[in-house]
């Protein structure tokens, strides 16, 4: 008979009614559309780069690598354990979905076509209990090294939410200035949810608007002392502050990139920097553990792990953080 154990981890509530004024973008020259389904992307045309101009193509004779688990390349050792420390200060925010929660169980216990967590011998269930789900992607802009933006991509991690994001780095052409044409203000984050037609700036408003609308209403701890929230997500992004935040010129895709990932993972934070500098919107699939969508990704690829990158633009899908970026710096930058 196979010894259990199990972990539960609580939340703390808020006793305020949640009040939304619900706004709705006027209309602008650039279009940004987002369509839910299983089979249908997000959709991004600009003004600035029509789709019809652009070339986009992987480098020539590239191969996705075979994933390698628990191995780091040599050369981004210094930039993981950078990326690490936010784990610290952050508490492992953003790590484990709502209502997390796990239980060790025999291996026949698990089917070998479900993911578990599995080492050494040693198999771990784990689980969560998420809120409603909502039909389209939430749509955020912000960038990587904010540590206001950064509390959001922690709510929505925990709340275990897919994110169409927008990046919004320093001197980008598209989205900031979108940003500004919808608010009527160029800060960030900038959250649009186009199942509600809620609209709004102010990370803690988002925080505790996402947290009514797809969770139980509690905000996580770490996510609620106000002055010393927002310190601690400056202290974490101190090893890594001139990523994800100014501008490299780049190739504007037709569709978004696809990013299986999480907050709290190093190895998925180096992806995400690239990803803002070169200004590339990219649909995030939140999988923090606990998260369902680790079983989805493990029956689609017979193997879980993140970061998981799918480029609907070249047909390229891919494990491994090093040649994600490598692959990406190579198709995106101009």
């Amino acid at each position: 008979m196979a010894a259990s154990g199990t972990l539960t981890l609580s939340q703390f509530s808020l006793h305020k009614p949640l009040s939304f004024p619900i706004t709705k973008p006027p209309t602008s020259r650039i279009c940004i559309r987002a369509m839910s389904g299983e089979n249908s992307s997000p959709s991004v045309t600009t003004q600035q780069q029509p789709p019809s101009s652009l070339s986009i193509s992987p480098p020539p004779n590239f191969k996705p690598p075979q994933p390698k688990r628990f191995i780091i390349r040599p050369d981004k050792r210094l930039e993981i354990l950078g990326a690490s420390l936010s784990l610290f200060f952050r508490l492992a925010t953003g790590v484990f979905a709502s209502g997390y929660s796990f239980s060790f169980v025999s291996q026949d216990q698990v089917p070998s076509d479900e993911y578990a967590f599995r080492l050494s011998g040693i198999t771990v269930k784990e689980t969560s209990k998420l809120g409603a789900r909502p039909e389209k992607p939430i749509e955020i802009y912000e960038f990587e090294s904010c540590p206001f933006c950064r509390k959001v991509r922690e709510i929505v991690a925990v709340l275990d939410l897919d994110v169409l994001f927008y990046p919004c780095p320093r001197n980008s052409p598209n989205f900031r200035p979108k940003v500004v044409q919808m608010g009527g203000k160029q800060q960030f984050p900038y959250m649009v949810d186009p199942n509600t037609g809620v609209s709004m700036y102010e990370s803690d408003e988002i925080i505790r608007y996402l947290v009514g609308t797809y969770g139980d209403g509690n905000i996580p701890l770490t996510l609620s002392l106000g002055f010393l929230t927002s310190l601690t997500c400056g202290l974490a992004m101190l090893s890594r502050i001139t990523k994800g935040t100014t501008y490299t010129p780049a190739k504007l895709p037709p569709k978004p990139l696809k990013l299986w990932a999480y907050e709290g993972s190093p190895f998925c934070k180096i992806v995400r920097e690239v990803l803002v500098e070169l200004e590339l919107p990219h649909l995030l699939i939140n999988c923090a553990r606990g998260s369902p969508k680790r079983n989805i990704l493990y029956q689609k690829k017979g193997h879980f792990q993140v970061p998981f990158l799918e480029d609907p633009n070249t047909g390229i899908e891919m494990f491994e953080s090093a040649e994600i970026i490598e692959y990406i710096r190579a198709t995106y930058t101009l």
